[in-house]
């Protein structure tokens, strides 16, 4: 298996390692809004916030950010664009497409999935986490963020940057969970998203986002390349995704299924290369720059039974989603401009929408779809490769179906 590394303008040198599999028993030794857009969430002061909560519309919009690299705003040069592009290209142009995304998409919720700053060419990294937010921060929109492996690089550590990134304004980010004293990595939490206000589930989530840090680069000797979710992580995650289910077949009202889940982080699974070109949605232009180890996180998202989607960065130049046994295993696309790329390959986002079910008029019930797609920093913000994730009928099964944008 190949891992990578990237070096100090964000390049990547391809390192060869064996594949270690860690199965289970990794587990048990791990045990021991004020805005512009339609209202999700409505976010008062830092650490102070409603419940997130699907729109009157019956929808909840949530808008992927992967690989920002901010470094020093204006003066920072960007990487990998056309020689047209080169004058005046800086950080501000990942800002300005931030902007537009919010205004085009208008999502209930923004997720930064790492590399939010590129440490090594951050002079301040406390500026540069707020120049890099400030759209997010400006907007009123609720955010969420965890940390990549460069997030760190600069002049804080990796739990002040994420403690940094939880002091902001607007954000839903964790440090981690407040209920567990021992946990590996920065940035471990879930968000829970509410039914519709006035419906029979405003006081229930329908539909579970879970975050984490999937870490920077191994920390054991003998097994090279990036880090990974670790035991105590995972067993969390158990923890949590058991505490969830259980509250949503109860009443009132009891359900019979799990409330569908999304998961986040930056580094993507051994797993994402399991695909080729004939059963993924989007393109695969470099290699999968996964952990040189699986820890079995994917084993245990599966057993959990209500995880349909993983998204995450990482690697810039892939924006293709597969399903898996169930699982939506998704790349965001890169996005920033200080971040490497393909000249003449547009950055992009990724957008998700989970729509309800309405039972009668004007009455909305819980999750019955999800849908997703990309758009392009192009002059009509193009939206591309719109597909179904996840339906209530599909049962779990694989379903390849285009959606229009």
């Amino acid at each position: 298996m190949e891992a990578t590394l990237l070096s100090s303008k964000g390049r990547k040198t391809e390192l060869q390692c064996s594949s270690i599999c860690i199965g289970n028993l990794l587990l048990v030794i791990g045990a021991l809004c004020l805005r512009l857009v339609p209202t999700g969430c409505m976010v008062t002061e830092v650490g102070q916030q409603k419940p997130l909560r699907f729109r009157k519309d019956g929808e909840f919009k949530i808008l992927q950010v992967a690989d920002m690299h901010y470094a020093d705003g204006k003066i920072t040069p960007c990487l990998d664009v056309l020689p047209s592009q080169v004058a005046g290209c800086s950080d501000l142009n990942t800002s300005s497409f931030i902007h537009r995304m919010i205004e085009a998409e208008k999502p209930d919720l923004i997720v930064f999935t790492g590399d939010n700053i590129f440490g090594l060419d951050a002079t301040d990294a406390a500026k540069s986490l707020n120049e890099a937010f400030a759209p997010a921060i400006s907007s009123g929109i609720p955010w969420a963020a965890v940390l990549g492996n460069h997030d760190q690089e600069s002049t804080l550590s990796r739990e002040g940057v994420m403690k940094h990134i939880a002091g902001l304004k607007n954000t839903l980010s964790k440090l981690n969970p407040p209920e567990i004293h021992v946990i590996d990595g920065f940035g471990n939490y879930n968000l829970e998203v509410h039914g519709v206000e006035g419906s029979g589930f405003e006081n229930k989530s329908v539909l579970n986002l879970y975050f984490f840090d999937s870490g920077d680069y191994s920390t054991v000797p003998s097994i090279p390349g990036y880090g990974w979710i670790k035991p105590s992580q995972q067993f969390w995650f158990q923890r949590t995704s058991m505490r969830l289910r259980r509250a949503y077949m109860r009443n009132p009202p009891a359900q019979r299924a799990v409330a569908p889940g999304l998961v986040y982080f930056h580094i993507p699974l051994p797993e994402f290369a399991s695909f080729d070109s004939s059963n993924f949605t989007g393109v695969k232009q470099e290699g999968i720059s996964s952990p040189s180890m699986n820890s079995g996180f994917f084993t245990t998202m599966l057993e959990s039974g209500d995880v349909k989607a993983v998204f995450t960065g990482h690697d810039h130049l892939n924006d293709f989603c597969g399903d898996l046994m169930g699982i939506n295993l998704c790349y965001a696309g890169g996005f920033g401009y200080h971040a490497y790329g393909k000249a003449g390959w547009s950055r992009r986002a990724r957008v998700v929408v989970a729509t309800l079910e309405k039972i009668e008029k004007d009455v909305w019930g819980t999750v019955k779809s999800i849908k997703t797609w990309k758009r392009l920093d192009d002059r009509f913000l193009t939206g591309i490769d719109g597909q179904a994730l996840w339906s209530k009928s599909s049962s779990g099964r694989r379903r390849k179906e285009i959606v229009a944008l």
